[in-house]
């Protein structure tokens, strides 16, 4: 038997006692309005949830072990820590949703929208999944020239991903972790690089104007032919050698005296040049 609650003006006490009772009964949540609803660490396996609205849904550290999710919109939504074994995602959108620590072993995932999802190294996928091509952001990512303007990517693990001529204008990527990550020809102009870690980054011919890479780690980051550092903000950038700042140093005085509109710092003095 499918019923379709409509849970969206209830009291969470409610709520719960309501979806416990529900599937105590041993009826489906099938198409069930669920969004932005709390079911930390719940045990929700084996329910019926497709075509449900768990947008935004807290569902950190829940059980849904062989759940049935086939098209259910998951946009958003927490799944930190979350147990996906064997469960049915097939056509199910998981846009901006949070997979990290996730155990998706065995999960189905043909057909499931997975744009900027993030996920990170202890993150389970399905066996011959090609995760790292399906649009989600994690280490080794494949989003060479993808569009990724202000998108919200604080914190993440982006270890070796491959990010050339992806386009993050604007882009919050602050303590994000772009350690070996290839950003050759990327654009970064407006991003926020605040605390990055872009060790051993490449960054070569990328477009840096009006960056905010302050106290940002760019040991052994290449940053040969830079479109523009105009506005870009280095203040207590880490690992800089003097050679690649004499390199940037060298830029024009027009580029150098540029203002962050952001941190109204200027690039000269971010970088302790001498404007000539």
């Amino acid at each position: 038997m499918t019923i379709r609650p409509q849970f969206s003006s209830r009291s969470w006490n409610s709520l719960s006692s309501d979806i416990l009772q529900t599937l105590k009964q041993g009826k489906s949540l099938a198409n069930a309005n669920l969004q932005g609803m709390d079911f930390t660490e719940m045990d929700l396996s084996g329910v019926d949830l497709r075509g449900a609205n768990l947008i935004g849904a807290n569902i950190s550290g829940a059980n849904l072990s062989n759940a049935n999710l086939k098209g259910t919109d998951l946009r958003g939504a927490n799944l930190i820590n979350a147990n996906l074994e064997g469960a049915n995602l097939e056509d199910s959108y998981l846009f901006r949703a949070r997979l990290e620590q996730c155990n998706l072993k065995d999960a189905r995932l043909e057909g499931a929208r997975l744009q900027l999802a993030r996920y990170d190294s202890q993150t389970v996928w399905t066996e011959g999944f090609a995760y790292k091509n399906s649009g989600a952001v994690g280490p080794g990512a494949n989003l060479g020239g993808a569009f990724l303007n202000t998108a919200n990517l604080r914190g993440a693990d982006l270890r070796g991903a491959n990010l050339r001529g992806a386009y993050l204008s604007g882009a919050d990527l602050t303590g994000a972790n772009l350690a070996g990550a290839a950003l050759s020809g990327a654009n970064l102009q407006g991003a926020f690089l605040t605390g990055a870690c872009l060790r051993n980054a490449r960054l070569i011919g990328a477009e840096l104007q009006g960056a905010d890479l302050r106290a940002a780690d760019l040991t052994n980051a290449s940053l040969e032919q830079l479109q523009s550092i105009a506005g870009a903000d280095f203040t207590l950038a880490q690992g800089l050698s003097e050679e690649t700042k004499a390199m940037l140093c060298s830029r024009s005085a027009q580029e150098l005296g540029t203002w962050n509109a952001y941190t109204r710092n200027n690039t000269a003095q971010s970088l302790g040049c001498s404007i000539g």
